[in-house]
């Protein structure tokens, strides 16, 4: 059995027993009338109308979930009309800083038990202010990459120096372009680079004296960082890694048998085990003593709109994201049918898949991609900084290259 149809099978199960919870705490005859609408994409809408159907029937509640593309639900809550709009979407933690900022989406204030439950960084994800943080959204799912290992070429690492070893190794025997496969394409790719980004002491955004991310310290240059970037130099100089690896290029050169590693997210498990490859996935090896190498973190959830307001539905709507959907139950349900690992850790400690264990593991210590609006600069300086200091021959020395890419992004926020 696949894992999607695994975590499918379970997600139901977690499912029926929510809604026979639901059913046996009986209806409330003053919100019959009640009826909320929840934005969600395809992948999620069977998880979310079962979640949010057996909390309707506790309270009598009408709830409709209407299916829209993901990645268009942030747009769309500034042209949308108030009659149409939503009162709960699914969103990516990143989306907060913007949606906050125009007033799309309302604070939570889920009962401190509840919050005991989630792990600081999750929480920290969905949360914004310039001098007060405030909770606008439920984390609901975790999303990372990890470390996939051919279990046939080489074995895990257990440093990055036996990484690159084995990676080599492998490279040589195979005769593939790469020894680690991890996705780059022309333009960089710096989500999928964090992990070697912060694993040389690399950050994107300070933190200042209340918490919040400061966008006036930028760290893709600070001097820890420098003092490791010839690392990147002579990862390029020995075939290593190098950005002409794109999706598909990655993807390729691991189902293949042709690369002992390759650094990608749960969206490849379907690729994979289709391929027969025999595979393990870990975090990563710490590549300089003292740093973490750890990967960005994308943290998906459930926002309350402010619409709901106006529709008479706030407090209901509050009720189920920031109570019902917060529960280890409907965490199960909600992130195991989208085969991530949930949030709430009274959850993940009860997932079985170990796929997805190995991804929850490999996400300790991650850090949430920003949420603030300055994040939009640094995208493509970052990617292109990686770019060119690994593209093999005339490749740009890598201290030259994120030095430029730091001026440039604070050039960009002012």
């Amino acid at each position: 059995m696949s894992i999607s149809r695994r975590l499918r099978v379970v997600a139901g199960l977690v499912v029926a027993a929510l809604a026979a919870v639901a059913a046996s705490a009986g209806t409330s005859a003053t919100n019959q009338s009640a009826k909320l609408v929840i934005w969600a994409d395809a992948d999620r809408v069977p998880a979310v109308t079962q979640v949010a159907n057996a909390w309707a029937a506790s309270k009598g509640v009408t709830v409709q979930v209407v299916q829209k593309d993901f990645g268009s639900i942030r747009s769309q809550m500034t042209t949308v009309a108030a009659d149409t709009a939503p009162d709960v979407i699914v969103g990516a933690h990143d989306w907060i800083g913007e949606l906050s900022a125009n007033g799309s989406i309302v604070p939570l204030s889920p009962s401190a038990a509840t919050k005991k439950q989630f792990p600081a960084y999750a929480l920290n994800s969905f949360s914004y202010g310039t001098a007060i943080k405030k909770l606008f959204g439920a984390p609901v799912a975790l999303e990372n990459v990890a470390l996939f290992t051919n279990t046939k070429l080489a074995k895990v690492p257990t440093s990055f120096a036996d990484l690159e070893r084995q990676a080599l190794a492998a490279k040589k025997k195979t005769k593939a372009p790469v020894g680690l496969a991890v996705q780059q394409g022309a333009g960089g790719d710096a989500y999928h680079m964090y992990p070697f980004f912060s694993g040389l002491g690399g950050y994107i955004f300070g933190t200042n004296k209340a918490g919040n991310l400061d966008p006036s310290d930028i760290g893709l240059a600070n001097p820890k960082f420098l003092r490791n970037a010839k690392l990147i130099d002579k990862w390029n100089t020995e075939g290593l890694i190098r950005s002409q690896v794109a999706w598909d290029t990655g993807r390729d050169l691991f189902t293949k048998g042709k690369v002992a590693y390759y650094i990608t997210g749960p969206w490849f498990l379907g690729d994979v085990q289709k391929s027969g490859v025999k595979y393990a996935i870990s975090g990563f090896p710490q590549i300089v003593p003292g740093l973490r190498s750890t990967p960005f973190l994308g943290v998906q959830g459930f926002m309350v709109t402010k619409f709901s307001s106006a529709h008479g539905v706030e407090s209901l709507a509050k009720d189920l994201v920031a109570n019902y959907m917060m529960r280890p139950a409907s965490q199960l349900a909600l992130a195991l049918s989208n085969g991530r690992f949930p949030a709430n850790t009274v959850a993940g400690a009860q997932v079985k898949d170990k796929d997805l264990k190995a991804f929850g593991k490999a996400s300790v210590g991650g850090v949430p991609m920003p949420n603030i609006p300055q994040m939009a600069s640094v995208w493509q300086d970052l990617g292109a900084a990686w770019a060119r200091s690994t593209k093999g021959a005339g490749a740009i020395a890598a201290r030259k290259s994120f030095v430029g890419a730091q001026k440039s992004i604070a050039q960009k926020i002012g």
